[in-house]
């Protein structure tokens, strides 16, 4: 039997045993209710930024639970904002795990396509592309988690100006958003009711809300508060203009979509329409199409079309894409 085979088979043995015991341990770090609790809370604090001691216990956290790898994965530039994103996109998971798991999925794309055989320079490729895929699934996830929240303020913007208008206090209010409404937006100002109840003051939680959610109405609600607080005033009707204001800006929102859909498809249809077309051509006819990568001039041409199509396509998206 060939030794390089051997060792190969050996290789792939030991990470299929990493992976499953990596799996193990995910299982049982995160299926706790109480870890799952106590990961919410801190990673609320921690996503809010206000406040010196939530930050040291955070900081106390990682560095007794990630381990060397952790610490390693840690260092590395931009985590803060990938630990932002998971904690927006409503993830239990650790920023350590997040990338060893993405780490993980690279080489075992990596090896796959070895054993069946695939070229090397792809399976380079591809394995570096699959790193991509976790964070295409995490950006998916936030932007779902962010329109849902989006869709559930202005019922929660009125819940708390009618507790409001019935005599409630403003943290008590907060306590029946989060009682009374689902997820994302009740966990949220169930998030900003504990630290209020915790003694942190209003302000500082509405700010830290309005830094974990970057929600551009909720962040007008939490300004609108932090005033009101300094300054005074009637909170329940300003709350009210706020959620109507909100409402009116989906129905606009709607419009826009509908009168907009026709040109939104006319550019996915321009923009998937030369790349399907390449892949039937190339199957149906093999041969005809060779010459472009076969040829300099057909290699150069590829380039300036790849080229023009890139500008091209970003001009169509900014048309269709309006901002309300």
């Amino acid at each position: 039997m060939d030794w390089g085979f051997s060792i190969f088979l050996l290789v792939c043995f030991l990470a299929v045993v990493l992976l499953l015991e990596g799996g193990f341990l995910l299982w049982r770090d995160t299926s706790s209710a109480e870890v799952r609790q106590l990961e919410r809370r801190l990673r609320a604090l921690h996503a809010g930024g206000h406040g010196v001691q939530a930050s040291s216990l955070i900081k106390a956290r990682e560095a007794d639970q990630v381990g060397v790898l952790g610490k390693l994965l840690l260092a590395l530039p931009r985590v803060g904002s990938l630990e932002k994103m998971l904690q927006q996109a409503g993830i239990v998971m650790k920023t350590s795990r997040f990338l060893a798991t993405t780490a993980l999925l690279m080489v075992a794309v990596f090896l796959v396509l070895l054993a069946l055989r695939q070229p090397l320079w792809l399976a380079t490729m591809l394995g570096l592309g699959a790193v991509l895929l976790p964070f295409l699934w995490l950006g998916m996830a936030r932007n779902r988690r962010l329109k849902r929240l989006e869709a559930q303020l202005p019922d929660a913007v009125e819940l708390i100006a009618r507790a409001l208008r019935a005599g409630h206090a403003f943290p008590t209010a907060l306590q029946m958003v989060a009682e009374e409404l689902p997820d994302p937006i009740g966990g949220e100002f169930a998030s900003a009711f504990e630290e209020v109840n915790y003694g942190l003051p209003i302000s500082d939680a509405m700010l830290n809300l309005a830094a974990r959610v970057p929600v551009e109405d909720l962040r007008f609600f939490a300004v609108a508060v932090v005033l009101q607080r300094e300054t005074g005033g009637n909170l329940a009707e300003i709350l009210d203009n706020i959620g109507r204001l909100i409402r009116e800006r989906f129905k606009l929102y709607g419009t826009v979509r509908v009168l907009s859909a026709e040109g939104r498809m006319s550019a996915w249809v321009l923009t998937l329409l030369p790349f399907v077309a390449a892949l039937a051509l190339n199957l149906v006819s093999p041969g005809f199409m060779e010459v472009l990568w076969k040829d300099p001039a057909g290699v150069q041409l590829i380039m300036f079309a790849l080229g023009a199509m890139v500008v091209g396509i970003f001009w169509m998206w900014r048309i269709v894409k309006i901002r309300v």
